[in-house]
């Protein structure tokens, strides 16, 4: 049964334990970096913050070691719950407790019988024990020729003038009892409201029962209901306080069909029992009607409820009547929180569940991991982090900062603190030394402030006098050397390979890596990103997180690299290309623009993308390769490029990708200061 909200139920005889605290404790603390820290492998690979949030719902995830389950194993829990009380009970049971207390009726009244036929022929009055035992005998047939069938048996102890008074007396008890869970039962389908109703809350209940068919029928007819008048008058009988009518109806489908379920899993002899019981107990026959018709009314208006619900109990456990109801409902909810926890696409709709009866459903590790991945999305939100737009989330640039960043740490974590190539610039020393230039300030330089050629600048713009007054347009600073700036483009390989080896991800961990690295490091560098497989295109620093590989075959380098050109054309400073790519070139484009796949690669393919690095060459371009997983014809291939550009070739791993990209671009970096001095 899936529900659109899974409703909050009465909750009977909770208890709680608390205790003071004493330092040992622990909390559950969750922040919005801890979650996006979570999410960063799987943003990186499939580039899609709802598939990821999709997949970290269904699978959890640990954070400091404390374990917040995910939706599957939830399921199996509530799947363990369901079968747990099937294994337990005995739907039978319902029935053994009144015909054990009927047996025991009839065995006092027998008793009673043979002591007043004992008494008789003791007192040797012969008269006396004729008549006695032609009542005895009579009364003995009467009892012997009761129907098998409970109803049966309870007519006919209706009916029967009882010898015993003990026996009169247990069974107008039993009688009380059942009529009792018997109107409770429809209460209890009808409302959480009320226990042990009186005769006023019955009357109260019929006129609840027929106000409310008579608001269905005015819906039927296209009229509006007086809801707001109806709760007034009944509201008593609903303490989840239901909003609008539509909510109402639900709250008690929900109930009715409880019920229902408990009707549906008995067999055809159980079912018929029970009907004649309460045929023969149940005295006021308006209520069963207004019941009735409430009944098919709510079956009508919501047709998709799992009204046909039933449950296979294989238990040794009796049940008694009262006790059925709770079962039952137990069941309801577990099949409604499974519904609902299956359709849910987004961690924001766990917010709808009942935590508290979730609590009492599955336990506190269950309850509590539902009440923290319901906050995920929101605090995501409120971080800045992401954005619901027309129902989907997209990423903010200060996720994508986020995610740079996290990439970046984990790289340079694996990287030994005193390795050459670590590159810190807070440190001073080389990449800060003075020029002994100057320049005009722009946002983002050292305030180097040089004082003499900052006033005579004022004093040029003003024309002289005293005082002098200064603007931002006048300061001019020192350089120092990390101002040196260099133009990458990296050429990121998207054919189907990559994720098929397993070197996907730590490829674009690089790409992201690189990126945090320039914008927090080197803001003046420029950074250009290609992504290739059968042709290639220009890959935006903010669409980097949703980059996902291609499901097309072919290399096409030949493309990269004449994108890659074009892209550092038009910037400054020393240029450089780093390609990462698991394979050979296998495509080309003609000079249309339309690609050519082949494989194993055709001599067109080839001689095409050498002839672009031979030109990137001649523009002062230099290649640094990183293969992954190389095999030898792509090996030849790229000795072949470093021979013809002068670059170098990297033989890698995934696991050590990052190391060779970032130290290298590092160094190269250092070794372009130096050459400065």
């Amino acid at each position: 049964m899936v529900l659109g909200k899974w409703r909050r139920r009465k909750q009977r005889g909770q208890r709680y334990a608390y205790s003071a605290w004493d330092g040992t404790q622990s909390g559950f603390d969750l922040s919005a970096h801890e979650i996006m820290a979570e999410l960063n492998d799987d943003l990186l690979y499939h580039g899609d913050i709802n598939a990821a949030l999709r997949r970290m719902m269904q699978s959890g995830f640990d954070v400091d070691g404390e374990r917040v389950q995910g939706l599957r194993e939830m399921l199996e829990q509530l799947r363990e719950a369901r079968q747990d009380r099937l294994d337990q009970y005995d739907l039978g049971g319902v029935y053994d407790e009144v015909s054990e207390e009927l047996k025991d009726v009839v065995d006092t009244e027998r008793k009673s019988l043979d002591e007043l036929a004992q008494q008789a022929r003791e007192s040797g009055d012969n008269r006396r024990q004729d008549i006695t035992e032609e009542v005895v005998s009579d009364r003995n047939l009467q009892l012997d020729l009761m129907p098998p069938d409970l109803a049966g048996q309870v007519k006919s102890l209706q009916n029967y003038e009882f010898t015993s008074t003990e026996a009169r007396e247990k069974f107008e008890e039993l009688m009380d009892k059942l009529r009792e869970q018997l109107m409770q039962q429809y209460v209890d389908q009808l409302s959480d409201g009320v226990e042990n109703m009186s005769s006023e809350d019955m009357a109260a209940m019929k006129d609840m029962m027929a106000e409310l068919n008579q608001m269905l029928e005015q819906r039927e007819q296209g009229q509006e209901p007086d809801f707001e008048g109806f709760m007034d008058r009944h509201g008593q009988f609903f303490p989840e306080n239901p909003q609008s009518l539509d909510e109402l109806l639900e709250i008690m489908a929900q109930r009715m069909a409880a019920a229902q379920a408990m009707l549906n899993s008995m067999t055809p002899e159980q079912r018929q029992q029970l009907q004649q019981l309460q045929d023969q107990l149940m005295e006021d026959m308006d209520l069963q009607w207004q019941a009735q018709q409430l009944g098919q009314n709510l079956q009508n208006a919501f047709p998709n409820m799992n009204w046909g619900q039933q449950y296979q109990f294989e238990g040794q456990d009796p049940m008694g009547m009262g006790e059925a109801q709770g079962v039952f409902e137990d069941l309801a909810d577990l099949d409604a929180l499974e519904g609902m926890l299956k359709g849910t696409s987004n961690p924001g709709a766990l917010a709808e569940v009942d935590i508290e009866r979730a609590r009492e459903l599955l336990g506190d590790d269950a309850a509590n991991s539902l009440e923290r991945m319901s906050e995920v999305a929101q605090m995501l939100e409120d971080a800045g982090l992401i954005e619901n737009r027309e129902g989907r989330y997209e990423l903010t640039p200060r996720a994508i900062r986020k995610i740079g960043q996290q990439a970046l740490a984990d790289l340079f974590r694996k990287l030994d603190q005193d390795r050459a190539g670590r590159h810190e610039l807070e440190r001073t020393g080389l990449g800060h030394e003075r020029e002994y230039s100057t320049k005009p300030y722009e946002f983002g330089d050292p305030f180097n402030l040089h004082i003499e050629r900052t006033v005579r600048n004022a004093i040029r713009r003003t024309g002289g006098g005293t005082p002098v007054r200064l603007l931002p347009e006048d300061f001019e600073v020192e350089r120092t050397e990390h101002l040196v700036r260099s133009s990458t483009v990296l050429m990121l390989d998207l054919s189907l390979s990559m994720p098929m080896r397993e070197n996907f991800l730590p490829a674009k961990k690089v790409a992201m890596a690189l990126h945090a690295l320039m914008t927090m490091q080197f803001p003046r560098d420029y950074l250009g990103i290609v992504g290739f497989s059968e042709v290639a295109r220009p890959i935006e620093p903010h669409e980097l997180p949703e980059v996902s590989w291609d499901f097309v075959y072919g290399t096409n380098m030949h493309h990269a690299f004449m994108l890659s050109r074009q892209m550092l054309a038009k910037q400054t400073g020393n240029k450089q290309i780093i390609m990462i790519t698991d394979g050979e070139p296998t495509a080309h484009v003609d000079d249309r623009g339309n690609p050519h796949f082949s494989y194993p690669p055709t001599r067109e393919t080839v001689d095409k993308t050498l002839a672009q690095v031979a030109a990137a060459t001649r523009e002062g371009i230099r290649i640094n390769t990183f293969m992954l997983d190389a095999d030898s014809a792509l090996t030849y291939f790229i000795e072949r490029l470093t021979e013809l550009n002068g670059g170098r070739a990297f033989f890698t791993t995934p696991e050590t990708l990052g190391d060779y990209v970032l130290v290298d671009f590092v160094e190269h970096r250092r070794k372009l200061l130096s050459a400065r001095r």
